[in-house]
């Protein structure tokens, strides 16, 4: 379905670069963070990308996320969203493809999304912040029922016992659109479950 990894590379990076991202302008009040969609292959050279699923203790505590977190002062959400994904499961020298819109949660942050590529490593989560890692193979993004809606909630049903609702199922979503099948998609309209806004 996807072409070998150096091509899916490129072709996700030129349609990275078409795509007019929204960039939310700094604003009081707003925190900034960055969060990177991270493909790797598995020994098939199959590509994944990793989904975590966050400590029980701490924020957003048990829920699926991306690596990723807060800036700190002065640095770059792009950047945050690198370092992160090196403390929380390992990863690291991977290369970046691009941007995602900026997504604006309802507790107050702005995210920004990385998508990297980062070849064969074997992710490994830091048990202070990440209870588990998961690797969702990219047809998964694009099989029938990927995202479904109850109601006004959007769900990308990833795996047998992952379901992903906004803030990270909206960017996945958006993911899947604009750099696997090369569509216009926005999402910053898409509403958070209660339990995402702490």
């Amino acid at each position: 379905m996807f072409p070998p990894i150096d091509e899916l590379r490129a072709q996700v990076t030129a349609r990275l670069a078409a795509f007019r991202r929204r960039q939310v302008p700094p604003a009081g009040g707003l925190r900034r963070a960055g969060v990177t969609v991270c493909v790797l292959e598995d020994a098939g050279r199959s590509p994944y990308v990793v989904v975590i699923r966050r400590s029980a203790k701490g924020r957003n505590a048990g829920q699926w996320a991306l690596p990723g977190g807060r800036a700190e002062d002065g640095e770059r959400p792009e950047d945050a969203a690198l370092r992160e994904l090196a403390e929380e499961i390992g990863v690291t020298g991977v290369e970046v493809a691009g941007l995602l819109d900026d997504f604006v949660t309802d507790s107050g942050f702005v995210i920004t999304p990385v998508v990297a590529f980062g070849g064969r490593q074997e992710p490994v989560a830091d048990p202070r912040e990440v209870a588990s890692v998961h690797a969702v193979p990219l047809e998964r993004f694009l099989a029938p029922g990927v995202p479904r809606w109850r109601g006004e909630l959007l769900q990308m049903p990833l795996g047998p016992s992952i379901v992903i609702h906004a803030p990270t199922g909206a960017i996945l979503w958006q993911f899947a659109e604009v750099a696997l099948r090369g569509r216009e998609q926005r999402v910053f309209d898409v509403a958070q479950p209660h339990w995402t806004r702490t």
